[in-house]
């Protein structure tokens, strides 16, 4: 009896404190929707929206770069063509910025200082320390060989002098004057120490107005020109690259609404009789809007092209270059024609002397 008692016992306190879980039964069309389904299934809903998104905002892209591969593998049916009046648009501004490219590639040379220094010469940091006039006078103040060849190599006051041609042989010149000068000394004036000297300075004058063409070529040719280049036509650039794109969605519209499909090389073209009755409203409704933004685009590009195409701008340019180089080409004249008489007269004094000194 003791032992069918506890036994009793052992199982009641057993079956209070385990209790069995039992099955809980649901209906086919109500499934159980557990907290991890419920995860699943809100996850699979947002990448499932952003997906869409996704399509969506690449469609277009997406569209236009089939279009553009069909028509490269020869598989597009149809292919909307552009206007003629715009095809010869596009090949006058080709040209044009090809001829921005050529002559800018050339002309910017006057934006470095240094396009016609010599590359054979060597010429030390103290060489470029003064001007020719600043030496000249240096070297008219010098008492002996010493100051004067310290006149030649002082140290800079100021920036480096330019290095143009003109500069060198300015600089040469003064330096072969003051070689004579100092073989000469006590002798007399060697004139053609003299006329050294004198052309020195004259040609230090050409490399200040070489230097002032160039600045003037800078601010009113090539920042034009660049202007035109770098704004203008890539602003034409820009327009017909819309065209374009409109036209690749256009037909690519055309292509989708007619059931056309992307197929590799030498498969069988798909079926083309009764396409046009088959469009449904809604594809005509893309098609005519596709094509509304192709004729909006191709006439805002016209625009563009034909302002790009008729603006005074890179002739007046042009002007300004020609301008700038007749302005420096008069400056040398004038100091050159100023020069030559002075040599021809040092010319003619050193002829008297040798002949009378021949005693002819």
């Amino acid at each position: 009896m003791m032992e069918t008692a506890s036994r009793g016992i052992k199982q009641t306190s057993i079956s209070h404190t385990y209790a069995i879980p039992q099955p809980i039964h649901t209906s086919s069309t109500h499934p159980l929707r557990t907290p991890a389904t419920l995860i699943g299934s809100a996850t699979m809903d947002t990448f499932q929206n952003f997906g869409k998104n996704i399509s969506a905002s690449f469609t277009p892209f997406a569209a236009r770069t089939q279009q553009l591969v069909k028509e490269t593998l020869g598989q597009a049916e149809d292919k909307t063509q552009l206007p003629p009046d715009y095809i010869e648009l596009e090949k006058r501004v080709d040209a044009l910025k090809k001829v921005h490219n050529t002559m800018l590639q050339v002309t910017s040379q006057y934006s470095n200082e240094a396009y016609d220094y010599p590359t054979n010469i060597r010429e030390s940091f103290n060489d470029l320390g003064h001007t020719i006039g600043e030496k000249v006078q240096l070297l008219s103040s010098a008492t002996s060989p010493a100051e004067a060849q310290a006149a030649l190599t002082a140290p800079p006051s100021a920036k480096p002098q330019p290095k143009t041609f003109s500069h060198a042989v300015a600089r040469a010149a003064l330096n072969s004057s003051h070689t004579l000068s100092g073989e000469h000394a006590g002798a007399g004036e060697d004139p053609l120490a003299t006329a050294l000297e004198k052309y020195a300075l004259a040609s230090e004058k050409l490399g200040e107005a070489r230097l002032a063409q160039d600045a003037a070529i800078q601010s009113r040719f090539l920042a034009g020109w660049s202007t035109t280049l770098n704004t203008n036509i890539m602003f034409a650039t820009r327009a017909r690259k819309a065209v374009e794109n409109s036209r690749l969605n256009l037909d690519a519209t055309k292509a989708n609404a007619k059931g056309g499909a992307f197929k590799l090389p030498g498969q069988p073209a798909g079926r083309k009789d009764g396409m046009e009755e088959e469009l449904t409203e809604e594809a005509r409704s893309k098609i005519e809007q596709a094509e509304d933004e192709f004729v909006g685009q191709t006439e805002e590009a016209v625009g563009v092209m034909k302002n790009v195409l008729d603006t005074p701008e890179p002739l007046r340019n042009l002007a300004e270059l020609i301008s700038a180089q007749l302005e420096y080409h008069k400056k040398a004249y004038e100091i050159l024609s100023e020069l030559a008489p002075v040599v021809d007269q040092l010319q003619v004094e050193q002829e008297v002397r040798r002949h009378d000194s021949s005693g002819f």
